[in-house]
């Protein structure tokens, strides 16, 4: 496997590749991004300071390769570390390089390879260099990171049809358990089947859902992706006496030690104390005083919904709420007129209105000679007709300063409570905007890059923007802080994050807070002291690269990852897998299939197996969908079922179980 990348994400993926899949990983990144501590996946720390120990003595005793490939004259500058032959399972060589050119991907080996990730930052980089490893090698496995969705359908669609031209087969088998260094041919048995497909992620689209379901209570977990949604949703424990509804099945039991603020801190080395993904029926039912997250739905689902409602502002919006209950009160003023001209001069109702209106524009004749109540009706009525002018100029010049200010910046109005204060637009903050405003949460955007990504988004949403510092004083003031009921800190610098958190805490101590940290150590040090020094309060410490790095190692094990729900500090993923190849589920019934803390089956796709592939036949597709599968149905090579499944579960599904190192 070789992964590509300039940020964590690249980092992460190749610490899963190693600790949970157990493969031969080559890693490419820049030169600065060498001193960056990769995350610890799968392994304990001592195992983690071993390996670090180990490469640091291959290097000095000379077996890393330094390699600047001299054909060229090192014009690469790459600089290689660790053996290239030889290597054994779940180990990883580091390649330096500034530029991923054709050499340096050369140098990583693309040509041997089973599957290349590019998670670059920059969409142009990954898709430059994925046409480059198509041409070098049409038969790998590619997975890129793309921002730009639209974009990244058309490129997916690009590669794939490029690598069919060159005669290799596109999901022709599933892996087999064999070395992924160097796969045999489809007749080769216990090697790896080629699979040539290409599959575009966006790790801001992998978590989003996570984020925006963490700020708001309530709020249901919903992974949607091909027109497949599955929705999930986190309850508290029972109260005596009562009976938790279970869903259609018990996703995961959150801590023992929820509520507990020197408990666990819902981590996988939380033990005994910590959340529980996939539990039986016999741990489900004796668990108490637990929290569950269960699932409620899977269905197939319409598009998604749009991100924007255009520029033009709506009818509501034109007006502001005092110049409408003006309006309001000419309205009651004028059926008031009416009613009393009609009881006082006998008139039919349409006639009485009709000369009410009149008085109120001043264009009937005066009322000499007439009775005294019909001459103060006609006073009154001039009166409200004086009203009526300015509240009419104040309304055509509110709307034409809305229609104005439709391309600006909307400000926090006063009277703005209960609201999720977002810290950051940029993508990971793009993203979860448009959820959170998809499900109808009210948001107050804070940046301070006057060219951030999410403007545009944020102004088309008309969605109230604070531009300054977060670390400036009066800044979280002026999004409201003080009412907001939910702080979500999603910029790129874990030192703002928290220090916006902890401001907004000193102000509001029951507030919400989700922090977007990178380092696993620190995240779990600010999540247990937030909680300890606020136990009354919600407080989520989040990693996009943890929530991301599972899906895109499934795919680069060849399976569909449809996504991936937070439980707690721990990740549930959900996948589409083809039931033929895989003896834990081929000829089992459903019961039997189920693997209490490791895989369950949800739901069965009975859709042609030609249909499968093409996310443009997911509308025709609903009705395929078995949801509600007996527990003695027996799963057939020929199906595909959606199922849920932990890290370590699915990858000893796709059969790469981590294999332990000689002498241990």
């Amino acid at each position: 496997m070789v992964v590509a990348g300039d940020d964590a994400l690249a980092h992460r993926l190749a610490a899963e590749l190693r600790g949970v899949y157990g493969e031969q990983v080559t890693l490419v990144v820049p030169p600065a991004q060498r001193s960056v501590r990769p995350p610890v996946v799968g392994r304990t720390r001592a195992t983690a300071l071993f390996d670090r120990v180990s490469a640091a003595v291959n290097r000095a005793s000379g077996t890393g390769n330094g390699n600047g490939n001299g054909g060229n004259g090192g014009g690469d500058g790459a600089a290689l570390a660790g053996a290239r032959v030889g290597e054994p399972p779940g180990s990883e060589r580091v390649l330096e390089a500034a530029e991923l050119t054709e050499d340096v991907l050369g140098d990583a080996g693309v040509e041997r390879a089973a599957a290349l990730a590019l998670v670059y930052d920059d969409d142009e980089t990954n898709i430059r260099a994925a046409l480059t490893a198509r041409r070098l090698n049409p038969r790998i496995r590619l997975v890129l990171r793309l921002y730009n969705r639209r974009l990244g359908q058309h490129i997916e669609a690009l590669l794939d049809q490029a690598s069919a031209l060159a005669g290799a087969p596109l999901r022709t088998g599933a892996p087999g358990p064999g070395s992924s260094g160097d796969p045999g041919g489809p007749g080769d048995p216990g090697r790896d089947v080629y699979d040539a497909s290409t599959t575009v992620l966006s790790d801001a689209d992998t978590a989003a859902p996570a984020l925006a379901a963490t700020a708001v209570a309530g709020t249901s977990k919903v992974v949607q992706t091909d027109g497949l949604m599955l929705r999930a949703v986190e309850r508290p424990p029972p109260a005596p006496g009562e009976v938790a509804d279970p869903g259609l099945c018990t996703l995961a039991l959150l801590s023992a030690t929820a509520n507990d603020p020197a408990g666990a801190d819902g981590s996988e080395g939380s033990g005994s104390q910590g959340p529980q993904l996939l539990p039986d029926e016999g741990a489900v039912a004796g668990a108490t005083g637990r929290g569950t997250v269960v699932l409620e739905n899977v269905s197939y689902a319409g598009p998604e919904l749009s991100s924007g409602r255009g520029v033009v502002p709506s009818f509501g919006s034109l007006l502001s709420r005092r110049l409408r209950w003006s309006f309001a009160g000419l309205v009651a003023c004028v059926v008031g007129l009416a009613v009393a001209s009609m009881l006082v001069t006998g008139e039919r109702p349409l006639q009485a209105t009709y000369l009410t209106l009149l008085d109120l524009f001043a264009i009937n004749d005066p009322a000499i000679g007439e009775p005294l109540g019909r001459q103060i009706l006609q006073l009154c009525s001039g009166m409200v007709g004086l009203l009526l002018l300015p509240v009419l100029l104040a309304a055509v010049l509110e709307a034409l300063g809305t229609f104005r200010s439709g391309s600006a910046l909307r400000k926090p109005p006063r009277g703005l409570s209960g609201h999720v204060v977002l810290l950051g637009v940029g993508k990971i903050g793009t993203r979860v905007l448009a959820r959170l405003r998809e499900l109808h949460i009210p948001v107050v955007c804070v940046e301070a890059d006057p060219e951030a990504r999410g403007l545009a988004l944020a102004r088309r949403l008309r969605v109230p923007v604070v531009l300054g510092d977060v670390t400036q004083e009066g800044v979280l003031e002026a999004a409201k802080i003080r009412r907001a009921h939910a702080l979500l800190a999603l910029t790129s610098a874990d030192t703002t994050n928290l220090e916006a958190v902890l401001y907004a805490r000193s102000v509001q101590p029951d507030l919400r807070v989700v922090l977007r940290l990178y380092d696993d150590d620190f995240a779990t040090a600010v999540y247990r002291t937030l909680r300890a020094a606020h136990p009354g309060a919600l407080t989520r410490s989040r990693s996009v690269s943890h929530l991301a790095a599972p899906a895109f190692a499934g795919a680069m094990m060849g399976r569909q990852i449809l996504g991936a729900i937070p439980v707690e500090r721990r990740v549930l993923l959900f996948a589409a897998i083809d039931v033929g190849g895989h003896p834990q589920l081929e000829g089992r019934t459903v019961g039997e299939a189920f693997r209490a803390g490791s895989w369950r089956v949800l739901a069965l796709d009975t859709a042609p197996r030609g249909q499968r592939r093409a996310a443009s036949a997911a509308s025709s597709r609903g009705p395929s969908l078995v949801w509600d599968l007996p527990a003695t149905y027996v799963l057939k090579p020929e199906d595909r079922v959606v199922l849920a499944a932990t890290r370590r579960g699915l990858a000893e599904l796709l059969g790469r179980r981590p294999r332990r190192r000689a002498g241990t």
